[in-house]
C-alpha cells in the first residue's frame, strides 16, 4: 500500500528503501504506543496519587515515579518488538527491496544451491535474534538491580 498504492494516488514516485522504512515505522509504532500505554497503566495509579498529595507536579510524578516502573514492564516488550520488526523486514523483499532474505534469493538464482542459502540465511537471523535476546536479559538484570 505504502509503495504501490500511496504514490499513485497522489502522484509522485518512492524509492523502495523509503516505502520499506515508512511502513517499517508505522507498524512498530503503532506497537510502541501500545506498549507504552500498557507500561504506564500497569504501574498502580496509587503511585501517582501519592506523589501528587506529596505536592509533586503532574509531570515530575510522571518522569520521577511512574515512568521509573513503567520501563521496568516494558523492556522485555520492546525487545520483543524489535525483534519481531527485524523479522518483519524480510517482507521488504516484496517491493525489491535488497535485505537479507531478497539476497538469499538472488543467490539461490546464480547457483541453484536452495538449502545450503536458507540455511545460512536462517543461521544469520538466529544470531542476530540470539544476540538481542541476550542483550536484553542483561539490560533487565541491570535494571531489576
Amino acid at each position: 500500500f505504502i509503495y504501490f498504492g500511496v504514490p499513485a494516488a497522489l502522484g509522485f514516485q518512492m524509492s523502495a528503501f523509503t516505502a520499506g522504512i515508512i511502513t517499517l515505522s508505522l507498524n512498530a509504532g503503532a506497537y510502541m504506543a501500545e506498549i507504552v500505554r500498557g507500561g504506564i497503566l500497569a504501574v498502580d495509579k496509587g503511585q501517582m496519587e501519592a506523589s501528587r498529595s506529596l505536592g509533586i507536579s503532574y509531570l515530575k510524578s510522571m518522569r520521577r515515579v511512574v515512568m521509573p516502573q513503567a520501563i521496568r514492564t516494558m523492556i522485555p516488550s520492546y525487545i520483543n518488538q524489535f525483534v519481531i520488526t527485524l523479522k518483519d523486514t524480510s517482507l521488504l523483499s516484496v517491493i525489491g527491496l535488497a535485505e537479507l532474505t531478497q539476497t538469499g534469493r538472488l543467490i539461490i538464482a546464480r547457483n541453484f544451491e536452495s538449502f545450503n542459502m536458507w540455511l545460512i540465511i536462517g543461521v544469520m537471523y538466529f544470531i542476530i535474534i540470539m544476540a538481542l535476546t541476550k542483550m536484553s536479559n542483561r539490560l533487565e538484570k541491570r535494571i531489576n538491580k
